[in-house]
């Protein structure tokens, strides 16, 4: 029986994984370093720590990458205190679905708190959420199910009772691992043959997966 609901953030609930990569790209070519999507497509779902060891494996150890992301940082959030976030399709209704249902709600994401919350604010969406785990209350990043296991242990509920919503592999992964229904909503990352098996349910958008889900609320 259904009782728990897992969701990842960018890329899921947000169109902001094509925001963050255009903050990017202008970032780095304003200084002259060769860039593009296929590279920034590797780094999402992985927390910042992973995230600056590739940016300086593939640019080198004197890369600045910190000060470049915190530049990318400032830069989304003027972007999105000036035009709103771009909340993905169907956000809303299977969000809706779960509070009418009593499916008690969490957030799995790599991203910080601080990010977190500004985000899920900006969308008016905080209140739909009965906790959250971010990417700097874990040990281990995703492909790792620490985030889900906990989110469930949060909740009070087994994993094997929730479902868990991602949009990348390495979510898909994490979310296998720790024994939850996985619904796949693929935004920049397709499914791979590798993990289609892992994928109880692909959906184009969040709205579809209520079609889904609903026959698990009374099994």
């Amino acid at each position: 029986m259904l009782k728990g609901a897992v969701f990842d953030m960018d890329g899921l609930m947000f169109d902001t994984e094509r925001l963050v990569y255009d903050n990017w790209q202008h970032i780095m070519d304003e200084h002259g370093y060769n860039y593009d999507i296929e590279f920034f497509k590797r780094t999402v779902g992985k927390r910042k720590k992973e995230v600056e060891l590739m940016y300086r494996e593939y640019l080198g150890d004197d890369f600045p990458y910190w000060t470049f992301a915190d530049e990318c940082r400032a830069r989304y959030i003027e972007r999105v205190k000036r035009d709103g976030i771009p909340v993905k399709k169907g956000l809303y209704d299977i969000l809706d679905f779960c509070r009418e249902n009593g499916i008690k709600t969490a957030l799995a994401t790599s991203t910080s708190r601080e990010s977190a919350e500004f985000n899920l604010k900006s969308a008016n969406v905080s209140e739909y959420f009965d906790t959250l785990v971010c990417g700097n209350e874990v040990k281990n990043g995703k492909p790792h199910p620490e985030v889900f296991l906990t989110a469930a242990k949060k909740l009070g509920l087994e994993p094997e009772s929730c479902a868990a919503f991602e949009d990348s592999i390495n979510g898909i992964k994490s979310a296998k691992a720790a024994g939850m229904i996985t619904v796949m909503v693929p935004d920049l990352l397709q499914p791979t043959e590798e993990i289609r098996p892992m994928i109880s349910f692909l959906c184009k958008d969040l709205s579809e997966a209520k079609a889904y889900l609903e026959p698990l609320l009374h099994n």
